[in-house]
């Protein structure tokens, strides 16, 4: 099994480290996080320092994970992701034993397509991704880097979702729709046309609110 460094200790961290176990692929060395005061191990894991480690540990082979969870912004996902690949540091790709990914569809390194997901043909998904819970990416779709596609969310064929950008939950994309980067939608949203500008979206109609 390839040995595993999770770089995150939080809520996110818990339900990535479920998704790790049902690969069987992977086993989780330890976990860094800069907020140690109150607990030593996660899910029974443990909390082996903060992220000060990650050059020492990528020469050692160890490969990452990235499993800080991303709403507002992906600033601290993409400030971490940096910081390991100046460290030469090698990104593991997750994908859940319960989700659909087709062969013909590409995951970047350091995403994870979690529990029950759905990626279907010649979806192509960047680096640095979080495909959540039940979420569709149908045939075709395109997501950048750095993105979070939440839970139950639709990406119909076609879809371009720029990078740094957040769908949320049940949120639903009309097919070929394009949203420009750094753009967040919020939860049960409806996208049916293209967005020119990054902002905060939210509703349906859809209305821009930031």
């Amino acid at each position: 099994m390839k040995k595993l460094i999770l770089v995150g200790g939080g809520g996110h961290c818990k339900s990535c480290i479920d998704v790790i176990e049902s690969t069987k692929e992977y086993e989780i060395v330890g976990i860094l996080d800069r907020n140690t005061e109150n607990t030593t191990h996660i899910l029974g894991y443990p909390i082996i320092g903060n992220d000060d480690l990650i050059p020492s540990l990528a020469k050692q082979g160890y490969e990452f994970l990235i499993t800080v969870g991303q709403i507002k912004s992906a600033a601290i996902r993409i400030k971490l992701l940096t910081y390991i690949q100046q460290s030469a540091g090698k990104l593991a790709t997750i994908i859940a034993s319960t989700a659909y990914v087709s062969n013909y569809a590409t995951i970047g390194e350091g995403s994870i397509i979690m529990h029950q997901a759905f990626v279907n043909a010649e979806v192509i998904i960047g680096t640095n991704c979080l495909i959540n819970t039940k979420a569709v990416l149908e045939h075709e779709t395109q997501v950048g880097n750095n993105c979070h596609i939440s839970v139950n969310a639709v990406l119909n064929g076609a879809v371009t979702v720029g990078d740094n950008c957040f769908i949320g939950s049940n949120a639903t994309v009309h097919q070929g729709v394009s949203i420009s980067p750094n753009t967040l939608i919020g939860a049960g949203a409806v996208v049916s046309k293209s967005l020119a500008s990054g902002g905060v979206y939210v509703g349906n109609p859809l209305t821009k609110i930031g």
